[in-house]
């Protein structure tokens, strides 16, 4: 499959420059760190462009332009990351569940809470979305790589016993 390609090539790229990194820093960040960091860089770039478009050329309300410009730059987000990243090929429905939940909290502690606060108090609105996006990238990859697209364990099936074998007619 011609996605699977890619995605190995992302995670093989990923692996060797984790690998070349200085000062013992390979043992401490983890491939799909830096390939959330690629990915999200780039999705966030795609945020901060449609939230010129929509606020800076078409002089939507900030709140409207912000909203929608996360909501796409998310979206692409997590299509990214699921095919690329994680390269999960589990259910996708309990993922979408768990990323909606995972935004709802982020939308409102860092996009509104620290990005539109900190413009409210005065700070450029590309700054302040900026310092949010710090925030929630740390958020996201966490919630990302141990909650949405956590590797499930499936429990062994039940073996019996010998005691139980033997105590078959």
């Amino acid at each position: 499959m011609a996605e699977d390609h890619h995605s190995d090539r992302f995670a093989a790229f990923c692996a060797a420059v984790v690998r070349r990194l200085p000062f013992g820093l390979s043992r401490v960040v983890a491939p799909s760190f830096l390939g959330f960091a690629l990915i999200n860089g780039f999705t966030f770039g795609v945020d901060l462009l449609l939230l010129t478009t929509f606020h800076g050329w078409l002089g939507w309300p900030l709140w409207l332009a912000i909203s929608l410009a996360y909501s796409c730059a998310f979206g692409l987000s997590f299509v990214l990351n699921r095919a690329f990243n994680f390269r999960s090929h589990a259910p996708v429905g309990r993922q979408v569940v768990l990323y909606v939940l995972a935004i709802g909290v982020n939308y409102a502690a860092f996009l509104l809470g620290v990005g539109a606060g900190l413009a409210a108090l005065g700070v450029q609105y590309h700054l302040s979305r900026i310092i949010a996006g710090a925030c929630e990238g740390v958020f996201m990859y966490s919630v990302m790589r141990w909650v949405v697209f956590a590797k499930r364990v499936e429990p062994e099936p039940a073996t019996p016993s010998p005691a139980a074998a033997d105590s078959r007619p």
